[in-house]
């Protein structure tokens, strides 16, 4: 089966390794953590960074690949050279991403059907709504017994091949950036608020919770697997709570009869859904 250990989520910092606990080996996804944050929190999920077999890059927006380069040296001088999958235009708009592709192996992510293969999983990229020059989120499947692990942040809407992806999944990593009326009331320039609340900005807990419920709905109807844990993802530290992003999601089960265990994934501490 499936583990998600969510390093760091936030606009500080993003990182995530999706293992498969049969083998011990791994994807990352993103690296916008130093090199010290994401070696203690690798260790306190007791998970060895020497078994990431592959990385991935959502978009490259600071947060989620300014560690990149000194973690793949620092992987590389332990012997693991795990290639780095990002689209080809997050590598133009990206001084890190550029970098890492001078001395590493940095190959070109889209949404063709064909899966990447890595760690005994099959990664399945799908196109998402955020302003960069490309973005994506994951579905995740075990290619032994089919567990799969639903992966998706930084979009302003849920798109149709996000939400077709993040169905029949056991565990949903899934976007619960900020409160609205926090959002509007806060300290933000107006042109920050209109791009974050935009369609290429992030999800709000009302509009997680609303795809969390149609998930489980069309889930049921099809017999499809319901989730059995939901992380709340990139929660906004200005513009939302914790607890208010975690009752969201509840309230959203409850209202859909669905009873899984509900986490967030925070800026400075580890959180772990098996």
């Amino acid at each position: 089966m499936l583990a998600l250990h969510v390093l760091a989520s936030g606009s500080s910092g993003n990182a995530a390794v999706v293992e498969n606990t049969a083998t011990g080996a791994g994807v990352l996804i993103d690296c916008g953590i130093c090199k010290r944050d994401f070696l203690n929190r690798c260790d306190e999920a007791g998970f060895d960074p020497g078994r990431i077999q592959a990385m991935f890059v959502t978009h490259e927006h600071s947060d989620h690949v300014k560690g990149l380069g000194v973690v793949l040296r620092g992987l590389a001088k332990a012997g693991n050279v795990p290639p780095v999958f990002a689209a080809g235009a997050c590598t133009a708009n990206s001084s890190a991403l550029a970098k890492a592709a001078e001395a590493f192996d940095v190959r070109e992510l889209t949404t063709e059907p064909d899966a990447v293969e890595a760690a005994g999983m099959r990664i399945i990229p799908f196109a998402t709504s955020h302003d960069a020059a490309a973005s994506f989120g994951f579905r995740i499947e075990d290619a032994a017994d089919g567990d799969a692990v639903g992966y998706l942040t930084d979009s302003g809407i849920v798109t149709a091949q996000a939400h077709a992806a993040l169905r029949d999944v056991r565990i949903l990593a899934l976007e619960s950036n900020h409160d609205p009326k926090m959002l509007a009331a806060g300290p933000y320039p107006y042109v920050i608020k209109q791009r974050i609340a935009s369609n290429s900005g992030h999800l709000s807990n009302g509009q997680a919770a609303a795809e969390l419920g149609t998930l489980v709905a069309e889930s049921r109807a099809a017999g499809q697997r319901l989730p059995q844990t939901v992380v709340a993802m990139h929660v906004s530290q200005n513009n939302n709570d914790y607890s208010l992003a975690r009752r969201s999601l509840e309230a959203a089960l409850g209202d859909a009869g669905c009873y899984a265990e509900t986490l967030c994934g925070y800026q400075a501490r580890l959180t772990t859904a098996r």
